[in-house]
């Protein structure tokens, strides 16, 4: 299967226009055959895919669906909110694919041909957890803190699980078109915490081919406590939020009578991605990507490597990090490269002659060793990327600054030593535009892929969607497909004691099994902070007391330094002098403005930023791409393509109708 083909996206600053996005499969090419089916037409089994899907929490009751076919972004319009500054859902839709015994594709599975029974069980159970400090898995590298328990005060585990376990129980839905918008009620999947609260976590519906699609719920964050206000950027006992996670299974009778049940998929619902256009360094689907390789679920693999295909996709995703953090604009000067978003250097880098074995030596060189003890070696803190780690905690340790995975350096260093095939061509086939134009036989993959490329690799603290229990083939049954748990509490309580270590994290605690093991609804969430929008705009960057650029945590989701729509106004404007119109592309303005304070542990900047966070997350803008000026008098340094913070509302927890009308007031919903 191929991996992610993004080619290049916006220009650096100053410099020529962008090569485009495009997606992740090619259209056949001009009369080329269609594949031949499959000889064996027989059902062997039926798995649902995506195996592991994304929703993305919003208040509005508009939605679109995530996305399905990888490189594209979801929404083209760029248009993520309702206009009353109101985030629109993502949904996942499920679909079903049949397999022969060979585990060839044979057809997607649609109610034309079948009735099919989907049922989902979610469940939030973050309240019951331990508080996150670090990961667990990164042994002496970076030692795992043992995380306390969430609300202690509560001690009878009964009462516990009544009181903080959010369970709206197994959900069911069949049919063509039912509740396709997500707003009937009657397919709400609504829990309840601290014994009052209700909290509806997602809907269920289906389209007119009668595939599932999962609703999430609207960003709730809330605490059941008066005057509770937040104070950690992961733990706050008594308050809940809507995030959820659970199995996704279908049981499908075919027309003769013959029932079968799907693997099972799972369906994750999670924050919002305010950088929908751009790809993060390293993706959730790299991580379980490398974990399907591990377990033997996919194949190693093996040289020569197409650069297209497995090489450029690291530089694209930093040539663009420059249009989410001023850190990205800095490479040239700390990292001593070029730009990657230059056609005429990416045509260099892609040539695989000894004329360019030197500037691939010297870009190679650039990126942080994965194998390098940074604690003796200072020179990896100023190596690419310049973004945090997992070790964070730990001054002395070699995963303080994030590392590209091991994989990922192994084809980066057979690119450096020419060992790639030169295929970046732009005369390739035309790229697919619709789900529909995708081989039969590459669906299912590129339905798992589309998932999850957007979402963040790490660093994993505890991340952005999901996090680094996901590094472990222990939680699957297959490549990307999660294992339910068979023997746990349905209760879906797991009592690890009043203590979790990273040792019962992965061997258990008494009849309690690991919590790095099979799933039960709620455990992949489970991690993340509580409330969510806590940790999700806490770690905005990292100021250092020497002279050394910012460090950042996961720019490509949660932006930090943003060209505003106002700046993009104004360089747009063919009246103004050229100088004015360079200065307005050049000025970059903190996209947590008037809401987020700086910083990794409490100061009071930063806590009250937490706070607010809960009122004003959905004020927060949206990076997406727009047109550079056209006008004959245009700077030469304005790209021709750019990424701008758009919809952004007011941070005024004032607002009322009377100061902004037609406005609706912030709320903690």
């Amino acid at each position: 299967m191929r991996r992610r083909d993004f080619l290049a996206g916006a220009g650096a600053l100053g410099l020529v226009a962008p090569l485009m996005a495009r997606a992740a499969f090619a259209q056949p090419a001009p009369g080329t055959a269609p594949a031949a089916p499959p000889r064996d037409q027989k059902v062997a089994r039926l798995a649902i895919y995506p195996a592991l899907g994304i929703c993305r929490v919003g208040s509005s009751a508009e939605f679109f669906y995530a996305p399905e076919v990888p490189g594209l972004p979801a929404l083209p319009d760029g248009r993520y909110k309702d206009g009353r500054d109101r985030i629109k859902k993502q949904a996942q839709r499920f679909r079903l694919y049949a397999f022969n015994a060979a585990g060839e594709v044979l057809r997607e599975v649609t109610a034309a041909e079948a009735d099919i029974t989907w049922s989902v069980q979610v469940a939030n159970t973050k309240g019951v957890w331990y508080g996150f400090n670090n990961p667990m898995d990164n042994g002496e590298q970076a030692p795992g803190l043992p995380g306390g328990l969430r609300n202690q005060a509560i001690t009878d585990w009964k009462k516990r699980g009544e009181m903080l376990v959010i369970n709206p129980g197994v959900h069911a839905i069949t049919g063509r078109g039912v509740n396709p918008k997500g707003g009937d009620p009657a397919h709400a999947m609504v829990g309840e915490f601290w014994k009052r609260e209700r909290v509806r976590l997602a809907s269920l519906g289906t389209d007119a081919d009668g595939r599932l699609i999962v609703f999430p719920g609207d960003g709730v964050a809330k605490s059941a406590i008066p005057n509770n206000p937040i104070t950690n950027f992961s733990d706050n006992d008594g308050w809940h939020d809507d995030w959820c996670d659970g199995p996704v299974d279908a049981r499908v009778t075919f027309k003769d009578g013959t029932v079968v049940d799907a693997e099972n998929a799972w369906v994750a619902c999670c924050g919002p991605d305010f950088a929908p256009e751009i790809p993060p360094f390293i993706s959730l689907y790299d991580v379980m990507r490398d974990t399907a390789i591990d377990g033997g679920w996919m194949a190693e693999p093996k040289a020569p490597y197409s650069f297209r295909r497995d090489i450029y996709p690291l530089f694209r995703s930093l040539a663009l990090m420059q249009w989410v953090a001023a850190a990205g604009a800095m490479m040239r000067q700390y990292a001593d490269v070029g730009d990657f978003s230059d056609p005429a250097y990416v045509a260099k880098l892609a040539d695989p002659s000894p004329a360019n074995a030197e500037l691939r030596r010297k870009v190679f060189a650039a990126f942080r060793d994965p194998a390098k003890d940074s604690s003796k070696d200072v020179d990896q803190q100023f190596k690419l990327p310049f973004m945090l780690g997992d070790g964070v905690n730990y001054s002395g340790s070699p995963l303080r600054w994030f590392r590209i995975p091991d994989r990922q350096y192994t084809v980066l260093k057979a690119w450096a030593d020419g060992q790639f095939t030169a295929d970046l061509d732009p005369a390739a086939p035309e790229p697919v535009i619709g789900f529909d134009q995708i081989p039969l036989a590459q669906q299912p993959e590129a339905l798992n892929r589309a998932a999850l490329a957007p979402c963040s690799g790490g660093a994993f603290h505890p991340g952005v969607e999901l996090t680094w229990t996901l590094r472990h083939k222990e939680l699957y049954r297959g490549a990307f497909r999660i294992r339910k748990a068979e023997n746990r509490d349905p209760t879906l309580i797991q009592d690890m004691g009043l203590l979790l270590t990273p040792e019962k994290a992965f061997k258990g605690f008494g009849k309690t099994p690991p919590a790095v093991g099979p799933q039960m609804p709620g455990d992949l969430t489970r991690w993340m902070g509580l409330p969510w929008q806590c940790d999700a705009f806490s770690c905005q960057q990292v100021l250092f007391s020497h002279d050394f650029l910012n460090a950042t945590w996961w720019p490509a989701l949660l932006p930090i330094d943003v060209l505003p729509e106002l700046n993009y106004n104004g360089l747009m404007d063919p009246k103004l002098p050229p100088e004015e119109r360079i200065k307005m592309f050049g000025a970059r303005l903190a996209w947590s403005r008037g809401a987020a304070g700086i910083g990794y542990h409490a100061n009071a900047s930063y806590t009250d930023g937490l706070n607010r966070m809960i009122y004003l997350w959905e004020r927060m803008g949206f990076v997406v791409s727009r047109p550079g000026p056209t006008d004959p008098g245009k700077p030469k340094e304005i790209p021709a393509k750019l990424y701008v913070e758009v919809d952004r509302g007011s941070m005024d927890l004032m607002l009322n109708e009377r100061t902004f009308p037609g406005i609706v007031a912030p709320q903690p919903r």
